[in-house]
């Protein structure tokens, strides 16, 4: 299929990052929950990661986009009670805070994983043959309200062939996944569990049902208006789609011209933008990026749209890892410049910088003190009032005298 529209790489990136929120932050005295709502709504997903090395992941994209925001309003927003509740939990982008407006879409998903469909092989046969343990878990939720799976939890030893979870503990995360409850808030990092009744707004729940096709298509509209510029599997991976379903919907917003097809230089696959797309002359930021921001979660994408390889090493064995354990990559003049690992060390008030990578082609002077300012405010959002620079590269030392 030809190509409507050509871009070269610096302007996908422009599409990429405007398309991300990546414009007018920072500048505003105080961010108000209108606007972390409206963020949210553009980017359509939020990760959410339980690694605590630096903060919980879902806090930093919203940080990197806004600035010194309040986390509160994001916890308001994912799990206070009423008006202010304007997020579900769900399987989006694998766990995930999603606005309330993609609930209907993912109402399909729901009903497959209550077929066993498109959830992990343990978990369908658990469905499949310890429907009477879920059914009992659900009647107790239902009867006494959220709870979390350790306040059901009848074991006291491993759990045998179901992972090292209790029963109920899988039993709650298959109805999770069926859509019969949903998280009703947190206490700490547990989810706490209740009927959706009880936790989505009635007129939420009383749309109409969207059928599949339809779902599908709104969930990669909303993948092309957050990316911007994205491949066919760039897009499906947004919301994790399956391969048939996403190529199958693209095809029908194609015809309906509500997708084009376009060039990026250097890409080797074609790329999809949508149909009425304004090209920004420039993008002017500096932000430190969450390992599962969604402008980088798709590794393969960060790849072709930065030149830049990124893989998290947590998991990585200390002595084999090349940049550290939990390592944010900087973003600095329409390029990924850099990468540091960093730690929040908050019983001794520090934000720790264990070391500072620069890519090929560096940080000249006023990137090096974009990233100092940078880390300064991450230390002031995180509440530490020190940063404690523990690199000894040269990188470091250039960065060192910035942060005095």
């Amino acid at each position: 299929m030809p190509a409507d529209q050509s871009f070269s790489l610096k302007q996908a990136r422009r599409l990429a990052l405007a398309a991300q929120g990546f414009q007018g932050r920072k500048n505003q005295a105080s961010i108000k929950p209108a606007q972390v709502n409206r963020l949210i709504e553009r980017l359509g997903v939020l990760q959410i990661d339980s690694v605590n090395a630096l903060v919980r992941s879902h806090y930093l994209p919203l940080f990197s986009r806004l600035g010194n925001y309040s986390p509160d309003l994001l916890d308001q927003a994912a799990w206070s009670q009423g008006r202010r509740r304007t997020l579900f939990e769900y399987w989006g982008h694998e766990a995930s805070l999603l606005p309330m407006s993609l609930y209907p879409l993912m109402r399909w998903r729901m009903q497959r994983a209550s077929r066993g469909e498109g959830i992990y092989q343990q978990m369908a046969r658990f469905g499949r043959e310890q429907q009477a343990t879920i059914r009992r878990v659900l009647a107790v939720v239902e009867a006494q309200g959220a709870l979390g799976a350790g306040s059901l939890s009848s074991r006291e030893e491993k759990a045998g062939p179901w992972w090292d979870w209790s029963a109920e503990k899988h039993a709650l995360e298959w109805l999770f996944a069926a859509g019969e409850v949903t998280v009703a808030g947190r206490r700490g990092f547990e989810r706490l569990y209740d009927l959706p009744e009880r936790v989505i707004p009635s007129a939420v729940l009383e749309q109409p049902p969207v059928d599949e096709a339809e779902a599908q298509r709104g969930l990669l509209r909303q993948a092309a208006t957050a990316l911007g510029v994205a491949t066919e599997k760039d897009l499906r991976d947004y919301f994790r789609l399956d391969p048939a379903d996403s190529r199958a919907r693209l095809a029908e917003l194609l015809e309906a011209g509500e997708v084009q097809v376009c060039e990026v230089q250097g890409w080797r696959q074609p790329a999809y933008c949508p149909a009425q797309v304004t090209l920004p002359r420039k993008v002017d930021v500096s932000a430190l990026l969450s390992p599962f921001d969604s402008l980088i979660w798709e590794r393969s994408r960060t790849e072709r749209l930065f030149d830049f390889r990124y893989r998290l090493e947590i998991y990585t064995p200390r002595h084999k890892r090349v940049y550290g354990y939990y390592v944010l990559p900087f973003l600095h003049g329409e390029r990924i410049a850099a990468r540091v690992d960093l730690r929040a060390e908050r019983a001794s008030g520090r934000l720790a910088v264990h070391a500072v990578h620069e890519e090929e082609q560096g940080l000249d002077e006023a990137g090096m003190a974009a990233l100092a300012v940078s880390l300064r405010q991450l230390a002031d959002w995180l509440g530490l009032p020190d940063i404690q620079l523990n690199c000894q590269r040269a990188s470091a030392q250039r960065l060192r005298g910035l942060l005095l």
